[in-house]
């Protein structure tokens, strides 16, 4: 590292100038050749991905998104000629506009059950050609003007579904300003100058933007998920910055400490810098360990967010040495370069809130362990109570068309109308149609079915017998967990009474049931997940610390961040304590998808601070072989820094749970969460109140196993260390 930090440095305008024209190139190569997003949610052997498959296969029109257009009259009714002309006209026009496949009227035959029993509202299924998310927006919004335009006084017209919401979700460029302004607001408090507040800002700033970018090629490599984008930008705004926060503090400590600008900067790379490459690469193992849930719509998230995370690294341990020879000693405050002496670092680590801390641990371990185990355990403590889903639109922001929407079709129906279920299949042997005819008759007699609808039967040449896909509506609300009960009553239940002894299959599709099979697919994948990640966690810091208890504990703790993490999102999100606040609905359960992506991203994150601090301990413990002392000053010299890292991180993180979007603001919530009780709970009282209580046992590693582990220094050598300049380089 020193060597590339003093190539850096010596040739500051040269890196500057190739970072400058690699973000010009990758701006105008990621315009040329677009990003091609792919959404599709598919489950290979589960009942929703064997449906989708068959229609895929057979009946590709009934294979894209379903989205309904709902029109409720404030006065007589939906069927009253003047109104049936009006809307009649409009959906005729949305049959023809691009990607629409068919539009189901309710004033067509056999379209009664899409008027409601009182008369006052009635809603038409627009069939897409395509999944919601590979549709384009604009051919969405002339769909949504189309609707729109056949509003009247006394007539309201909405649309919901997913391709709809997609239009109405906020842009992260908003929400990442926020996070920017507040973590310079945070950035200024800690360093008191300009210059050293916008050195982390630049450098993540710049390291975001070159990985959202490599997301247009990549699309085209790989399945790249559309909220990619928010998920990296969010990842890589978090780590970007604190990455460069330590390397500018330790920067700023070596010229205080006497060092000139060229030996801080070498000093900082080679200390702070190993530390954020490992630190980075934790990260990023954590993020690719998601790989092992082998769905590609995971996988079309971690990989670009860990290709974010690659990114944000590099620019640190380049661009910043580049920045530091540009700058030199203005990255302090006057006062600060006024007051530069031998050793002002020694004077400030003896003083301020967390010197007096740091001495008040060892004091106390037992106890301060023992009250910080159970602020843990007392958070986690929702997490039993976890239950995965989704959320529907009812929880969209009320001036959506989504939202209102729902609204309407639950009071003119029930809100089970907002989440139909298809059961599709295709039969070959007149006993395969006869069986499901009694099926078909059978399904409204189940309990929790509000109706049932049957189309014709379709096909394309070529793709066999003809498919028949019926509609079920269940009473109850899509996220509720009756009608995750209904599909599994459906499936193990209903539908083998009647196609037992037949060659008949029937299966349970729709979005509802798709991602209801997702969030089982994953509960049972989790275990998995969490042993992978784990494993090398342990792994690599037995090889960092030459130690067996520092990376038992660190997995433990990690475990019990995670915990009450998820602790948290529990009691906010599906008990309801915090979603009216934010404007985010009601209560409803975790999404699916999301234990995966925030173990991953919180792993790695809760080692880089146990690195950050653990590192600084072993620097000291192989000088001085005195534990209490190496814990001590582990703490006293990082506990500052992390604190304001993770508050930047919370700051970033929040922002984005104003974007509207609740998947988003869930991972937003969750990241926030579990940063702040890592860094001001585990980092700042659990590890080190143990580390003093354990002594020198943290530090021991079976001589057999010493000799047969790589080594894998984070700190450099004694010898690599520069050493002060002399009083007359000084001046």
């Amino acid at each position: 590292m020193s060597a590339l930090a003093r190539w850096c440095y010596q040739h500051r305008f040269v890196v500057i100038t190739v970072w400058i024209g690699l973000l010009i190139g990758l701006a105008v190569m990621s315009q040329a050749v677009k990003t091609t997003y792919d959404n599709s949610l598919t489950l290979p052997g589960t009942g929703s991905g064997s449906a989708q498959k068959l229609l895929q296969r057979s009946v590709p029109a009934q294979a894209g998104d379903a989205d309904q257009i709902v029109w409720r009259t404030s006065r007589g009714s939906v069927t009253d000629p003047a109104i049936e002309q009006r809307m009649s006209a409009m959906l005729a026009r949305v049959s023809h506009l691009p990607e629409v496949a068919s539009v189901a009227s309710p004033y067509s035959p056999g379209g009664k059950v899409q008027v409601s029993p009182d008369g006052r509202t009635a809603y038409a299924t627009v069939n897409f050609t395509k999944a919601a998310d590979d549709l384009d927006h604009a051919d969405i919004k002339r769909v949504i003007a189309t609707a729109t335009a056949a509003h009247a006084p006394g007539l309201a017209v909405e649309l919901g579904g997913k391709a709809i919401s997609n239009t109405e979700q906020a842009p992260p460029s908003s929400m990442s300003a926020i996070g920017i302004a507040a973590a310079a607001v945070i950035l200024l408090i800690a360093f008191g100058s300009l210059l050293a507040m916008a050195l982390p800002i630049v450098t993540a700033v710049v390291g975001v933007s070159m990985g959202l970018m490599l997301m247009a090629p990549l699309s085209h490599l790989m399945s790249v998920n559309g909220i990619a984008p928010i998920l990296g930008a969010l990842i890589g705004l978090g780590v970007g910055v604190d990455y460069a926060l330590f390397i500018v503090t330790r920067y700023r400590r070596a010229l205080r400490s006497g060092l000139d600008p060229r030996q801080s900067a070498v000093q900082a790379l080679n200390t702070s810098g190993r530390a954020v490459l490992f630190a980075g690469g934790t990260v990023c193992i954590a993020l690719l360990g998601l790989l092992t849930l082998d769905l590609s719509f995971i996988d079309g998230l971690a990989v670009p967010a860990a290709i974010t995370v690659v990114c944000t690294v590099v620019a640190a341990v380049t661009l910043l040495p580049a920045l530091f020879g540009v700058l030199g000693l203005r990255v302090l405050s006057r006062r600060q370069r006024r007051s530069r002496t031998a050793g002002p670092d020694h004077a400030e680590s003896g003083s301020g809130i967390w010197a007096r801390w740091s001495r008040t641990v060892p004091r106390f371990p037992a106890v301060l362990a023992a009250a910080g185990l159970a602020v843990m355990v007392v958070v986690s403590a929702p997490v039993l109570h976890l239950r995965l889903g989704f959320d529907d639109a009812s929880n969209d922001p009320t001036s959506t068309h989504t939202h209102k929407s729902y609204e309407m079709l639950a009071k003119g129906f029930g809100p089970g109308f907002n989440g139909p279920l298809l059961v599709v299949a295709q039969p070959h042997t007149a006993a395969d149609r006869a069986a499901l005819e009694q099926l078909q008759h059978a399904l409204a007699a189940v309990p929790g079915v509000a109706a049932v609808q049957t189309g014709p039967a379709q096909t394309r040449p070529g793709a066999g017998p003809a498919v028949e896909v019926t509609q079920v509506l269940p009473i109850t609300a899509p996220e509720t967990p009756a009608t995750s009960s209904l599909i599994t009553h459906l499936r193990s239940t209903v539908i083998p009474r009647y196609t037992h002894g037949t060659t008949l299959r029937v299966y349970v599709g729709g979005l509802t049931a798709t991602l209801d099979d997702f969030a089982s697919v994953t509960s049972a994948k989790l275990p998995w997940f969490l042993a992978t990640i784990v494993g090398f966690s342990f792994l690599l810091l037995v090889f960092a610390f030459r130690s067996l208890l520092i990376p038992a504990l660190t997995a433990v703790l990690n475990l019990l961040a995670a915990a009450a993490s998820f602790g948290v999102l529990t009691a906010f999100f599906q008990w309801g304590w915090g979603t009216s606040a934010f404007g985010l609905g009601s209560a409803s359960p975790v999404e699916g998808y999301l234990p995966e992506l925030v173990l991953a991203v919180l792993f790695g994150l809760s080692m880089d601070y146990q690195v950050f601090l653990v590192s600084r301990m072993a620097e000291e413990w192989s000088h001085t072989r005195d534990n209490t002392r190496s814990v001590l000053a582990g703490q006293t010299d990082t506990a500052r820094v992390i604190t304001a890292a993770a508050a930047i991180m919370i700051a970033v993180f929040t922002a984005f749970v104003f974007m509207g979007q609740r998947s988003i603001a869930e991972f937003g919530i969750g990241l926030a969460a579990g940063v702040a009780l890592d860094a001001f709970i585990l980092r700042t009282v659990l590890v080190p109140a143990v580390m003093h209580l354990c002594g020198q046992a943290n530090w021991w590693l079976p001589r057999w196993l010493d000799r047969r582990l790589p080594h894998l220094a984070i700190e450099p050598a004694m010898e690599e260390q520069p050493v002060r300049a002399p009083e007359s380089a000084l001046v």
